[in-house]
């Protein structure tokens, strides 16, 4: 979800400033005691007089967020869902590379105008290139010749642990002209980077 803001937040007897932020799996505060709330577990969610109150298995927290407790609270309880935070609108024509996810390709066909699964042809506005390995994004310097102009390539990558690092791709991804843009959270195995052609290029 991307939010974060500098706030207090009271959880039991012990009340911290510090900085919370609102991840797409959890909320996380990092103050004088720290917080990870899994979004899954929260029982109860409430956001009045600027203050989010939060619920879950460990207990309750009320984070006084100002004007933004309205907005994490919607954000939390209507969560984008993942074709949305791809940025796919309905005119797009996609292409999906080494991306083993039929349920995906099913969400992107509901979507997009197109979609064309193990090639991509020139003007595509988005490819989603998947690899196991920082070997399997050496396409990407001939893949960035297919975007249109102001189109994107994704790269769908493992996270954590053993996954390729976000700098290692930025590396590849420069080689070949692009810049990053965005990352989120495609699944619960991998993450998703957004590159795009640099806007003095286009």
């Amino acid at each position: 979800m991307g939010a974060e803001a500098d706030c207090t937040v009271t959880f039991g007897s012990s009340a911290s400033f510090g900085k919370a932020l609102l991840e797409s799996t959890e909320i996380i505060f990092r103050g004088e005691f720290r917080l990870a709330i899994p979004l899954a577990q929260i029982t109860a969610l409430d956001a009045a007089g600027g203050k989010l109150t939060v619920t879950w298995s460990e207990g309750t927290a009320v984070f006084d967020l100002g004007p933004q407790a309205e907005k994490w609270a919607e954000k939390i309880r209507n969560p984008k869902s993942v074709i949305d935070k791809l940025d796919i609108k309905p005119e797009h024509r996609v292409a999906v590379l080494n991306v083993r996810d039929d349920a995906f390709v099913g969400k992107l066909r509901g979507r997009a105008a197109s979609v064309a699964v193990g090639r991509a042809a020139k003007g595509t506005d988005v490819i989603f290139l998947g690899a196991e390995t920082l070997a399997g994004l050496v396409g990407m310097r001939l893949l960035a010749g297919n975007i249109k102009r102001d189109g994107a390539i994704w790269t769908i990558t493992p996270k954590g642990k053993g996954g390729i690092k976000d700098t290692d791709i930025m590396g590849i991804a420069k080689a070949a002209g692009l810049v990053a843009l965005k990352v989120v959270s495609f699944s619960d195995t991998h993450s998703a980077n957004k590159f795009v052609i640099p806007k003095a290029a286009r």
